[in-house]
C-alpha cells in the first residue's frame, strides 16, 4: 500500500488516451474505499471504471463488447485491472486469455497481504506477466523502501478495506519488529 500502484496504473491509462488507444478499466465491486465506481488513488486522482463482481464478470464484459463490434477488439485494445488482489483465483486465466486474444493487459495489485503472505491471485499473475514493475512505499519508521503493509487497526480478516487509518508501510526489519511486539 501507498507505493503508487493505482497512480501508476492511471498514468499508463492517461498515456494510452494520449495515443488514442481505447482502454477498459475494471475494479472489483468490493473496493469501495474512495468511490463505488471510480478508481481513485491515495492522491485522489480518479478515473471512471467498470465495476465487476469477479473475473468471470470481467471476461463476460469483454466478450460481450467484442460480439457487439465484430472484427474489433470490442472497442478497446487495453484492459486494465486495479486492486487485482481482491479478485478471485480465475483472474490469471482471464488475463492470460485476453493477452492471447491480442489485448494489452495492465494489472495493479498488492503482492502480499498484511501478514506478509502472497495475496489472492497475485502470485500466478506475477508468474504469467511478461513485465513486472514492483513499486515500494516509504517505510514510516526508517525512510527506506517498504515491502510490507502493516495493519495498525482492524480485525483478523485477510481483506479489510482501509488506508492510512488501518495500514502503514514498513521495511522488513521494522515489519518484523512490529509483529514481534504485537505477539508479546
Amino acid at each position: 500500500m501507498f507505493s503508487g500502484k493505482t497512480e501508476e496504473l492511471l498514468r499508463r491509462i492517461r498515456r494510452a488516451h494520449i495515443a488514442k488507444l481505447p482502454v477498459a478499466l475494471f475494479k472489483p465491486a468490493t473496493d469501495t474505499r474512495y468511490d463505488n465506481v471510480e478508481v481513485v488513488s491515495h492522491d485522489k486522482n480518479a478515473m471512471s471504471s467498470i465495476v465487476v463482481n469477479g473475473s468471470q464478470a470481467l471476461w463476460d464484459h469483454v466478450q460481450d463488447a467484442r460480439q457487439r463490434e465484430p472484427g474489433r477488439r470490442e472497442g478497446f485494445s487495453i484492459v486494465a485491472v486495479d486492486e487485482a488482489q481482491f479478485f478471485d483465483e480465475g483472474l490469471p486465466e482471464v488475463c492470460n486469455n485476453l493477452a492471447n486474444q491480442g489485448y494489452r493487459v495492465i494489472v495493479a495489485g498488492l503482492d502480499l497481504d498484511y501478514e506478509g503472505v502472497p495475496f489472492g491471485p497475485m502470485p500466478l499473475l506475477l508468474a504469467l506477466a511478461e513485465e513486472v514493475t514492483k513499486l515500494h512505499a516509504v517505510c514510516v519508521e526508517t525512510g527506506r523502501a517498504a515491502h510490507f503493509s502493516h495493519r495498525i487497526a482492524g480485525g483478523q480478516n485477510q481483506v479489510e478495506l482501509g488506508a492510512q487509518d488501518r495500514y502503514i508501510p514498513l521495511a522488513r526489519h521494522a515489519y518484523v519488529a512490529a509483529n514481534e511486539t504485537a505477539v508479546e
